[in-house]
């Protein structure tokens, strides 16, 4: 038996899409060339007709030009009197029939409790970061993999030295030099966990059609709790640039130490492509679809 609407049903929705088209997954003014994923969202949200208008409030942020294999937000649901709640497989229908034309899938809905928040309830948050290798120039770059990965050019990586260097960025640190400056710099802490770093061979979307050429694909993991501004570009930057013999594993160690965003070497940040945000990670208890008193 559905329950009757009287307080908002809260959900938890996971989804996916894919960055180049967005301006980033934060909503934005309307009147911009790139809007972000939550306008689109929130406009699929509409045809749910619910008597208060539907804000979705999104876990992780992602900028411009990188992807989700899986971010989260949730989202009240106030319906009418008399109305019923909407399944979780209602809900999912409903958002992804409106959301078809667009790069952007709900992956499941999940009815939690009104105490559950999707940013504040995270546990962490893992990125990969794809690199290729074998790429003297960015047209030799295949067409499938445009805008999905970095080729940063220069021959191979010395990934033993790009390990060595990603230790340095393990545990509770001030990452002020691997933040990028912007509006909320004063107001949020740089100190962030990383539980997290590692750095795999890979493989690239149908490569094993095209292994005549040398090509070879990389991925950085990297789990933290939260990160900061652009924190994991400038990480994977750092160690590119280790990897490239720019910097070595030591240096790594000193751009931590001086606690500066501007110390951070020029044109070092790896670009938003390569990225994508894998998946946010809940406490199971969190989830607990029993539904609390009054909701």
């Amino acid at each position: 038996m559905a329950e009757m609407g009287c307080a908002p049903a809260r959900y938890l929705v996971f989804f996916q899409y894919f960055g180049t088209r967005y301006s980033g997954v934060m909503e934005t003014k309307r009147d911009q060339a790139l809007v972000g994923v939550q306008n689109y969202l929130e406009k699929a949200a509409q045809s749910l007709k619910a008597s208060v208008p539907i804000k979705f409030h999104i876990s992780s942020r992602t900028d411009t030009g990188v992807h989700a294999l899986c971010n989260a937000a949730h989202l009240d649901i106030q319906r009418g009197p008399g109305k019923p709640h909407f399944s979780e497989e209602q809900l999912l229908f409903s958002l992804n029939n409106h959301l078809r034309p667009e790069p952007i899938r709900i992956l499941s809905a999940h009815r939690v409790p009104s105490t559950f928040h999707a940013r504040f309830s995270a546990l962490s948050r893992t990125y990969i970061y794809r690199l290729l290798l074998g790429c003297a120039h960015h047209s030799q770059v295949p067409v499938f993999e445009r805008d999905l990965c970095w080729a940063p050019a220069g021959g191979p990586l010395n990934v033993p030295a790009m390990q060595e260097a990603a230790q340095f960025l393990l545990g509770t640190h001030d990452f002020s030099t691997f933040r990028s400056l912007n509006s909320d710099v004063e107001f949020r802490s740089p100190v962030r966990t990383i539980f997290q770093v590692d750095i795999q061979p890979s493989s690239g979307f149908l490569s094993h059609h095209y292994e005549h050429r040398a090509l070879e694909f990389w991925e950085v993991k990297i789990r933290g709790r939260s990160f900061l501004y652009r924190q994991v570009r400038r990480m994977v930057g750092a160690l590119v640039a280790v990897g490239m013999g720019r910097l070595a594993p030591h240096h790594v160690k000193e751009l931590l130490e001086v606690k500066d965003a501007l110390a951070f070497p020029p044109n070092t940040m790896a670009p938003p492509s390569g990225l994508f945000l894998k998946s946010v990670e809940y406490d199971e208890a969190d989830l607990d679809v029993t539904v609390a008193p009054g909701g």
